[in-house]
């Protein structure tokens, strides 16, 4: 999976961001268009370390865990979501996307070598790289979810 700190990629993932709109449908799952945002750009805060997560335990190895979460595509719809990043509420769209957006920015400027990054709730502590890995994975599968 590229990372988001790969001008390109990340390019494409801020295009394809942008072409969101307020209506566009599902393919998958349960969340409207404005939850997947407020959800991607809650995930981007806690890897930037400004969001803490309850911490939760999964049995299997985290090295293990850690592999499958980064390079296994995840299943339409059937892929666990921590329950502090499940969207309940309608959120303002247009607000969340420029977020996304601001976020995206942030997040590429810290190097993937920063010390700073924030924990994950089921794998510790992730590399920069591994972050990077992570949310482009993240908000591929989002945006295809939504037609983007």
């Amino acid at each position: 999976m590229p990372m988001l700190h790969d001008p390109t990629f990340r390019d494409s993932i801020k295009q394809r961001v942008k072409a969101l709109r307020p209506n566009a449908e599902r393919q998958w799952g349960q969340m409207r268009v404005d939850q997947m945002l407020w959800h991607v750009n809650s995930a981007l805060e806690n890897a930037l370390g400004r969001r803490e997560l309850l911490q939760r335990t999964i049995p299997i190895p985290r090295p293990i865990l850690k592999w499958m979460v980064i390079n296994v595509p995840y299943r339409k719809g059937k892929t666990p979501t921590h329950p502090q990043l499940v969207a309940k509420d309608s959120y303002d769209f247009e607000k969340e996307r420029r977020r996304t957006l601001a976020l995206l920015d942030e997040f590429v400027a810290k190097p993937v070598d920063d010390e700073g990054w924030g924990r994950s709730a089921i794998m510790g502590r992730l590399t920069g790289t591994e972050w990077s890995r992570l949310h482009g994975k993240h908000l591929d599968y989002h945006l295809k979810q939504f037609g983007a």
